[in-house]
């Protein structure tokens, strides 16, 4: 057996392990990229190589920006805002993830970036309404998958350039129905997930109140305390009052200002995202311990963890081995359908877009035996996608780093689940429902 085999063996064993009480990924994952990478000849330093950097930055930085909106109150001032907005209706209130997701991946926001913008939001309704937070984060992420097939999207910019320069004959309809696509799958996986929220009860109907009380702004004139963090509003030694409607200008125009920056000019958004929280805590004269202990870093060393180890194994060429192993020989639909699988597999793990990209090339020699070439590239697209919903890559740990510490163990065993049904179902639908177009 190969170290790759292994790598792959070892991986599935962590899947199972997750599922123990008391067995935390994270803290596993790192001496077992430590270990394998000895047995494959590669030293610490290679090793600690592969932990993603970008992510810490992402994830830190976002969740440093909205601890802040949070602490002076600016998060659910803007929740019971949208709770006005919509009327109170249970429906309206869950689909605001769905719809922001949507329209931030719709106008080019990557992923992971919509990802930070949106987990924040779905579980702080989720938190204030009484929505359970799978639905909620579910509610969010297709939402994004939604708006991924875009023409500006990187998705559907990728799908349409590398199908016309595989040469696989697409139309000059194809990136409008690339977008068709995915607006369709975000609405049947979301339709389906309310349905079933609302038929077993677990999702409230009618009209919602928040759970608990609104935060009552703070007298100007005596010291109080938000969301109980005991930090005053106004400090007698200084004698400076600190106007929530002050902070909450600031919070709103830092966080524009980051949406605009990341989306409109490719500016890293984590390091916007703690250039923003910086700002802020020193203008509100915030104790940055409050701060930085609302950041999950339980959940940067899960996620930290396993994409060290996803990416040593493909140092390994263990996904490479796994196509090997799922490619079969057979007509156009069933090689497209192996196609689906093999990049559902490995997008549960790796990166979808890397994954998507690495596929594209199989792509013409099924298209040359009769497969339509929007239908082939749309569905191993969506089978990519769709196994976005769980909790071990980028997207499953903003996810997690925005939901409370009460709710982020269920919150993982109900991610992982999904996505391990997602692996099996995703692909077989993908291409049922799309390989024809």
């Amino acid at each position: 057996m190969s170290v790759a085999d292994v790598s792959i063996v070892v991986l599935l064993a962590l899947f199972v392990a997750a599922l123990v009480p008391r067995f935390h990924l994270g803290l596993a994952a790192l001496p077992v990229a430590f270990l394998v990478g000895l047995a494959a000849d590669r030293s610490a330093d290679e090793v600690t190589a592969f932990f993603p950097g970008d992510f810490f930055v992402l994830l830190v930085g976002i969740t440093a920006l909205f601890a802040v909106a949070q602490i002076n109150g600016t998060l659910d001032w803007l929740l019971d805002g949208m709770l006005r907005l919509v009327g109170g209706r249970a429906l309206m209130i869950a689909l605001v993830p769905f719809l922001i997701g949507a329209v931030l991946t719709a106008i080019g926001t990557l992923p992971a970036a919509a990802t930070a913008i949106v987990a924040p939001i779905a579980l702080g309704i989720a938190a204030r309404y009484g929505i359970p937070p799978l639905i909620a984060a579910v509610l969010g992420l297709t939402g994004i998958i939604s708006g991924l097939l875009s023409p500006l999207a990187v998705y559907g910019s990728t799908a349409y350039q590398l199908g016309e320069k595989l040469k696989v004959g697409l139309p000059g309809s194809a990136p409008g129905s690339f977008f068709l696509g995915g607006v369709l799958a975000g609405l049947i996986v979301s339709t389906a997930c309310l349905v079933v929220g609302f038929r077993t009860g677990a999702m409230p109907s009618g009209h919602l109140t928040p759970v608990g009380p609104p935060p009552a702004d703070p007298p100007a004139t005596e010291p109080s305390t938000a969301h109980g963090t005991g930090r005053p509003y106004l400090e007698e030694s200084t004698r400076r009052a600190r106007s929530p409607i002050a902070a909450r200008i600031l919070t709103l125009t830092c966080l524009l200002a980051v949406v605009v920056l990341s989306v409109g000019f490719d500016i890293n958004i984590g390091y916007l995202g703690l250039a923003a929280a910086v700002v802020q805590q020193l203008a509100l004269r915030l104790d940055p311990s409050e701060i930085i202990s609302r950041i999950p870093w339980n959940i940067v060393l899960l996620i930290g963890g396993l994409l060290t180890y996803v990416a040593l194994m493909q140092d390994l060429g263990a996904f490479t081995r796994i196509s090997e192993l799922l490619r079969v020989e057979g007509a156009p639909m069933l090689s497209l359908l192996v196609l689906c699988y093999i990049a559902g597999i490995t997008s549960f793990a790796a990166s979808s877009i890397a994954v998507f990209a690495t596929t594209m090339p199989l792509v013409p020699a099924i298209v040359a035996d009769g497969a339509s070439p929007v239908g082939a590239i749309l569905a191993i697209a969506l089978a990519s996608i769709l196994v976005d919903i769980n909790p071990l890559g980028i997207t499953g740990g903003l996810i997690l780093g925005a939901a409370g510490p009460d709710d982020r163990a269920p919150l993982f065993r109900q991610l992982l689940t999904c996505g391990l049904v997602s692996v099996v179902a995703a692909p077989a639908l993908a291409c049922a429902a799309f390989g024809w177009w």
